[in-house]
């Protein structure tokens, strides 16, 4: 069911969620916390759609505040929308769309309409503000999700993320390293047990994963890692591969297909492993999971981001 208000005020959305609540058309008992997705105008539905997915592991409310550039001649008004029931997944969703004066106060439109004694996650799916954890949304949210792979340079996104960190703070960068986190630990877990002298990591040039998963090796094992930034025939983006280098030869752990990674070892047959491009509903239901500071991602941003050398660019 979709409710549709326009030339509205919170005041109002709030008193058609209590109409709506008593009618049984949804019901604010077991939802978890409070997502609020800040997009612009136009660019909501693909945020909406994943929270509904992610909302059948936590059930939430969402509240969608869209607003665009303000122009000094813009009309101050606010047209909301609530969505529920098979239009919301798990979850209830409000939809604010802001204009004028009105797009100018996203801590008053959303403070209302926050669940009582819930977390709030505040998640930016396209431009994210210099510093999550001082903007208005920010201040309000136990979590700061922002993607650097939306923003106008994604690396330099990540390099900036480390210098305004705060606990709290996670890009959607360092969630889709998640699989490649796994395979490279399982391949490290057996023998043979030996160090890794130097790692190299490959990716596309605007590609903010390749980034973190190189500050994470460099992190994790305290060896030189270096970094291959190149644009594929085959148009690849994301990170290409990973070669670790060990006394009795090196692990290489290739993705040069879609969903698909080889792995080659010394003296050990090469196989094929699922590792797919992760979705935006899996990116957003895995940081819904926690709740706390993801403590390595930040030592990861400061510390090892800051220790990496320059990548080598090549075609």
């Amino acid at each position: 069911m979709i409710v549709e208000l326009p030339d509205s005020t919170i005041s109002r959305v709030q008193k058609s969620l209590i109409k709506i609540r008593e009618e049984g058309g949804a019901v604010a008992l077991g939802r978890v916390l409070t997502l609020i997705i800040s997009t612009r105008l136009g660019e909501e539905e693909e945020a909406i759609e994943a929270a509904n997915e992610a909302s059948r592991e936590h059930p939430m409310r969402v509240i969608v505040i869209s607003t665009n550039d303000r122009s000094d001649d813009e009309e101050a008004r606010l047209d909301a929308q609530i969505r529920v029931g098979g239009d919301a997944g798990a979850s209830e969703v409000i939809v604010l769309r802001a204009f004028g004066d009105t797009a100018s106060d996203e801590e008053g439109l959303v403070t209302g309409l926050l669940l009582p004694d819930a977390p709030v996650v505040a998640w930016w799916p396209g431009r994210a503000p210099v510093s999550v954890s001082e903007s208005p949304l920010g201040r309000i949210a136990q979590r700061r999700i922002t993607d650097a792979a939306s923003q106008a340079n994604p690396r330099q996104s990540i390099v900036d993320l480390a210098e305004t960190y705060e606990p709290g703070d996670t890009d959607f960068a360092w969630t889709r390293l998640t699989l490649w986190r796994t395979q490279l630990a399982a391949v490290l877990d057996q023998p043979p047990y030996e160090p890794v002298t130097e790692v190299q990591v490959s990716g596309s040039p605007d590609s903010p994963s390749t980034l973190l998963l190189a500050a994470w090796l460099r992190l994790q094992l305290q060896v030189p890692v270096t970094s291959e930034l190149t644009s594929r025939a085959t148009g690849s983006s994301g990170i290409h591969g990973v070669r670790l280098v060990r006394p009795s030869g090196s692990i290489e752990l290739e993705r040069s297909v879609v969903n698909v990674a080889t792995l080659t070892q010394p003296n050990q047959p090469t196989h094929d492993l699922s590792l797919p491009r992760r979705s935006l509903r899996d990116c957003l239901a895995e940081e819904l999971r926690r709740l706390d500071p993801d403590d390595l991602f930040g030592d990861v941003v400061r510390t090892g981001v800051s220790q990496l050398s320059e990548p080598v660019h090549s075609n």
